[in-house]
């Protein structure tokens, strides 16, 4: 029953600004893989309220943990039908060329140095196996990686030897970046950190540590799970050597789909592991003896097996929703609206502690913080109560809740979140 109330409280909070707005202009169209749909002019007074209406989420509650899942737009949901009905009609399954393409485009690398996997811990597991690696060899991450980048780094120290050294992030870029240099000894063979944490939303020097890396020969395996779809990303400027990420959290794409970027002049020193249809160039199982002459020149050797062309074809609608918007103006929203939130949580003085950083070059999308009279968990089931989808974070003992906000929330949201935090802390 009081769940009840709460939600029907929570729904005449919200109001009729942001549950009876009308499209603006029937007249500016966007096509989304083959799906032509109403997009808000961008010189519209209110963009953003008008573009959330291309987002089928529920209006009963607050989306407020797009760093878990990034619901898809409907040019996303339309695509993803559109193909699915192609294939299980005609019975051809086709191929994602032209979508590898795009998607490449999308994040400043080329084609060929994309592989299409399934999630940013597929990817990231083929990195930390395919590296040239030998017992007693140094790779560095941080004390706060979600376990897609600790446990593939750890399953490798478990079995083949290698070192693994940790540090606490710190607050400021300069900060963390001198950490990992300290860390870094001869014997330091990878730096293999997470473009933003997934604890508190810190945003690490990545391009500095890259470069820096380079100079000396270390290699930079990055976690990119919340990089892909909030900055304005493109991986030729970055420097790293690998990158992993998915389409299903910022991109706002479907669930299964992800990508691993190998940087072309790397590609022969990241080994192939797992192997499958078109990883080759060239094989003969029926020669005496067999022969297997080796791997395509391009990433696509780390793709294996069939895999699901609507996934992709649905992954290409959501990077031409981003760039219908324009990447650098996603980004410029997602730290609006990120700065609207520390500012507020700012003004509650004693009665919560901010863990993620002040300094807004260290920050993009997400702010954790922690209750000091109120256990997290408690704090986050009446904040779930209240209808907002939030995040509780038991990783690394930050004991803390996650708030990740996206280009379907506004101004309003975290307002109404504010003023409900205010009576629960």
């Amino acid at each position: 029953m009081a769940k009840s109330k709460n939600r029907r409280n929570f729904i005449s909070k919200l109001g009729s600004g942001l549950l009876a707005a009308s499209f603006l202009d029937t007249d500016a169209l966007a096509k989304h893989g083959g799906q032509t749909i109403n997009f808000p002019r961008p010189d519209s007074a209110d963009f953003w309220g008008e573009l959330r209406k291309q987002f089928p989420l529920r209006q009963d509650r607050v989306y407020l943990n797009n760093g878990t899942f990034g619901p898809a737009p409907y040019a996303v949901v339309n695509a993803l039908k559109s193909s699915i009905d192609e294939i299980y009609t005609t019975g051809e399954y086709g191929n994602y060329k032209k979508e590898r393409k795009i998607l490449a485009d999308f994040v400043g690398a080329k084609e060929s140095e994309i592989s299409l996997t399934h999630n940013t811990t597929e990817g990231i597991n083929i990195m930390a196996w395919g590296l040239p690696l030998k017992a007693g060899d140094e790779v560095i991450v941080t004390k706060h990686e979600h376990v897609g980048n600790g446990l593939p780094w750890l399953n490798r120290a478990k079995l083949d030897g290698i070192i693994i050294k940790t540090f606490e992030p710190k607050l400021t870029a300069e900060q963390n970046f001198g950490v990992i240099k300290n860390l870094v000894t001869p014997k330091t063979r990878v730096i293999a950190v997470p473009h933003v944490t997934c604890t508190t939303g810190l945003v690490l020097p990545v391009k500095e540590i890259c470069q820096w890396a380079r100079s000396r020969d270390i290699f930079t395996a990055i976690d990119g799970a919340h990089g892909a779809g909030t900055f304005d990303l493109n991986l030729e400027d970055l420097s790293c050597d690998f990158y992993a990420s998915c389409y299903h959290k910022w991109m706002l794409g479907p669930v299964g789909t992800g990508f691993l970027f190998v940087k072309e002049e790397k590609l022969d020193q990241l080994k192939a592991i797992q192997v499958g249809g078109y990883s080759d160039s060239g094989w003969d199982i029926t020669a005496e003896p067999p022969t297997f002459d080796g791997y395509v020149p391009t990433a696509h050797r780390y793709d294996y097996g069939t895999q699901s062309r609507p996934q992709y074809v649905g992954a290409a609608a959501a990077a031409e929703f981003h760039l219908s918007i324009g990447k650098t103006k996603v980004e410029r929203r997602l730290r609006e609206l990120n700065n609207r939130l520390y500012l507020g949580l700012s003004n509650f003085g004693g009665r919560i502690q901010i863990l993620s950083p002040e300094e807004e070059e260290s920050r993009i999308s997400m702010i954790s913080f922690r209750p000091k009279k109120l256990d997290y968990k408690a704090l986050g089931k009446e904040l779930s109560n209240s209808g907002f989808r939030i995040r509780q974070v038991p990783e690394s003992n930050v004991d803390a809740i996650r708030i990740s906000t996206h280009i379907y929330n506004n101004e309003e949201e975290i307002d109404l979140f504010l003023k409900t935090l205010e009576t629960l802390v």
